[in-house]
């Protein structure tokens, strides 16, 4: 997005009135010449931009940041938020209560969530994204809304900006601007955080780092949160937390897990890990893990209804495809082999029904087959199964079971109410999709006040944390629950600095 993207250049320097981050000389001299900051966070994303501002207001901050530019993930993230006692809310007439978003939340993840977190961040949401707004933060007109892509709340409280992620760090980076140019904010970019700083007694004392020409630096601070993101680019790492590979690699490629071992390097322990929740659909570009997407498929029946049946590594059915709950079809996608889950359509159906992969046409798919190892045909089900990797006897039982329920108007033995063809006119297909996701579910333990947690239940002094390095379990629970990775991260990021941390 070349038209919002700023410059690493820009960020140093400023043009003309705009005194961008304003860094006198080297800025790596500049943040030495500083003899103790009030608080160091390391990365400048969605949680640690908006910690760093408002505890701005209050001290001497330095943001830690390795790439070469803020904003962390939000260039490629959707930005969904959600809130009750919004300005949007309240444009359009809608009654809404934290009580009520704290209900919603608990019931569409099963009540797997943290309680005291949970009710924290409804208590402070309404206000954080009414910050937004007060900062030029813009939503889609129809917004907000009750769901999209997951499971629907009960009320209307969920809205993106118009430029997506990117709307929220737009609206925040003129106040990071302003906060350098009055001598508040220090940001260091392509800085990375190589160890924490701890005296005798185990309190952290500042941050060891590397800058971009591999010099070590010693940053001394009162306080330090670690705000760096996941580790959903990190496959070791991913499958040591959550005992999951790391099937799909979309996730941002810093998202390494820094701030997940530089918790536990002070003593923090991981928390989450069987959280974990899959995403449906992905057709992976090869049979490894990692792989890279080739596309996702629709396989959500509020978007589009299913015309195919869904099939397991033993060729037999698993979940009814048409479920009005999403959350109910990953959950059974998660307790398939692999997280593996084939679709399987014949000929007339490819031709007919709306498309399974977003902007592929039947010519496309039919084209993938045989050229793609995630795309199958055959004549016959039990070369389609051998093909794919499926029971091939299994699978044209399945069929057959399938058509003959369908044929002669018997109730599905999944409860599948969307069955407008039969499965019967060669040739046959199989797509192979597997479960995937971008987020971290673990996370560091922390406490209502964003404190690192030892595993005995106490705080380790001067250390706190927030963001995806919290775990997306702590908020969304086992489940993609709306908005609950960015709203958490700008409001639990405001709390830290505008009233958890010690500062000024």
């Amino acid at each position: 997005m070349p038209a919002i993207t700023i410059s690493k250049r820009e960020f140093l320097t400023g043009t003309g009135a705009a005194v961008g981050l304003a860094l006198l000389g080297n800025p790596l001299q500049r943040a030495l010449a500083q003899d103790t900051w009030d608080l160091i966070v390391i990365g400048g994303g969605t949680a640690g931009l908006p910690t760093a501002l408002f505890a701005a207001l209050r001290g001497k901050v330095l943001i830690i940041e390795k790439a070469p530019l803020l904003g962390g993930t939000l260039d490629r993230s959707t930005g969904q938020v959600a809130a009750a006692g919004t300005v949007w809310q309240d444009a359009k007439g809608i009654e809404d209560t934290p009580d009520a978003h704290y209900e919603d939340i608990m019931r569409i993840n099963g009540n797997t969530s943290d309680p005291a977190l949970t009710r924290l961040l409804v208590d402070h949401a309404g206000e954080t994204l009414n910050w937004l707004a007060a900062n030029g933060y813009r939503v889609e007109p129809e917004h907000p809304v009750t769901g999209s892509g997951h499971d629907h709340f009960r009320t209307a409280r969920y809205q993106w900006g118009l430029q997506k992620g990117w709307s929220v760090f737009t609206a925040m980076e003129p106040l990071v601007r302003k906060a350098v140019a009055d001598g508040r904010l220090t940001v260091l970019l392509e800085t990375s955080a190589t160890g924490l700083l701890q005296d005798s007694s185990g309190a952290i004392t500042g941050v060891a780092a590397q800058g971009a020409d591999g010099k070590r630096l010693e940053l001394r601070a009162r306080q330090v949160v670690l705000a760096s993101g996941g580790c959903a680019s990190n496959p070791t790492m991913y499958e040591e937390l959550h005992g999951v590979p790391l099937y799909c690699q979309v996730a941002h490629p810093n998202s390494q897990g820094i701030g997940l071992s530089l918790g536990l390097s002070a003593g923090g322990y991981i928390r989450g890990g069987d959280k974990y929740a899959a995403l449906p659909g992905a057709i992976l570009a090869e049979n490894k893990f990692p792989s890279p997407p080739t596309a996702i498929s629709s396989l959500n029946p509020a978007l589009r209804p299913p015309w195919e049946i869904l099939v397991n590594s033993d060729g037999e059915r698993f979940v009814r495809e048409d479920h009005p709950s999403i959350n109910h079809i990953e959950h059974a996608i998660v307790r398939q082999p692999g997280h593996r889950h084939w679709a399987v359509f014949d000929e007339e159906i490819l031709s007919k029904a709306p498309p399974l992969v977003p902007d592929w046409d039947a010519a496309a798919l039919r084209a993938a087959c045989g050229q793609h190892p995630m795309f199958h045909s055959a004549d016959s089900l039990a070369e389609l199964g051998t093909l794919a990797g499926v029971n091939p006897r299994a699978l044209r039982q399945t069929v057959d079971d399938y058509n003959k329920a369908r044929q002669l108007e018997r109730p599905d033995p999944f409860g599948l109410a969307h069955r407008p063809l039969p499965i019967a006119r060669p040739p046959y297909y199989a797509v192979q999709m597997q479960g995937w996701t971008l987020i971290s579910f673990a996370g560091l333990g922390v406490d209502g006040r964003l404190r690192v947690l030892t595993p005995g239940g106490d705080p380790v002094p001067n250390l706190y944390a927030v963001g995806e390095v919290i775990g997306a379990g702590a908020t969304s629970g086992q489940a993609y629950t709306n908005g609950m990775l960015v709203t958490p991260a700008l409001t639990f990021g405001r709390l830290l600095g505008k009233e958890f941390l010690s500062l000024g």
